[in-house]
């Protein structure tokens, strides 16, 4: 039989049990048997099993629930009080076997959720660009050769997304937008020759 001795189990009680609204079922029974006359009671209990653990005061102490009472007389008992070892183990594995799982679902659930980010990175590189996306051309909104290479800022029809194709490609595919480009971009300016006093106008890019 699994079970706990506790001496002088009144004074104990009021240390170890937990705090309840009146007075639990053990309690009668206790102070039946301290008006009896029985000062020094001695009793055994049963314990049905082990619920918790803590450590208190630097000792460890486990909760018990007991065999013929409620939960309400459930109890913090220090180990060294305790001869129910098969309890006691079974709880520990218990518990080492929930911290070990609480500890893997993490790592797994990270790694769940790194195939679909990959994924994503592949289809963003796989994505079509430029004229390879066989969308009309509407207008370039700026130009860059940071890339050792003249590169038009391309907008496309039925799209707000634009991006970079090369001016090589667009002088063959859209000259006019590529003109166009360039023309919104001329300043004019007016210069007068002394012979014959005529004004020519000269373009430079700005």
């Amino acid at each position: 039989m699994q079970c706990v001795r506790v001496e002088n189990f009144w004074n104990k009680l009021q240390l170890t049990s937990k705090s309840t609204t009146g007075t639990s079922r053990r309690q009668k029974d206790l102070d039946a048997a301290s008006a009896a006359g029985e000062e020094e009671p001695m009793e055994t209990f049963s314990v049905e099993k082990v619920l918790d653990k803590r450590i208190k005061n630097g000792k460890v102490e486990y909760l018990l629930k007991w065999k013929g009472y409620s939960n309400e007389d459930n109890t913090w008992e220090p180990m060294e009080n305790l001869d129910c070892p098969d309890l006691i183990s079974a709880f520990e594995k218990k518990l080492e076997k929930d911290g070990k799982k609480g500890k893997k679902n993490p790592s797994s659930s990270t790694e769940d959720k790194k195939p679909p980010k990959k994924k994503h990175l592949a289809e963003e590189d796989n994505k079509p660009r430029g004229f390879d996306r066989a969308l009309e051309p509407e207008k370039i909104i700026g130009a860059t050769d940071s890339s050792g290479e003249l590169m038009f800022l391309m907008k496309w029809k039925g799209t707000d997304e634009a991006d970079l194709v090369p001016a090589r490609q667009a002088n063959v595919r859209c000259p006019q937008i590529v003109i166009q480009f360039y023309e919104e971009r001329l300043t004019w300016h007016t210069s007068t020759h002394d012979d014959d006093g005529s004004g020519v106008k000269e373009a430079q890019a700005d």
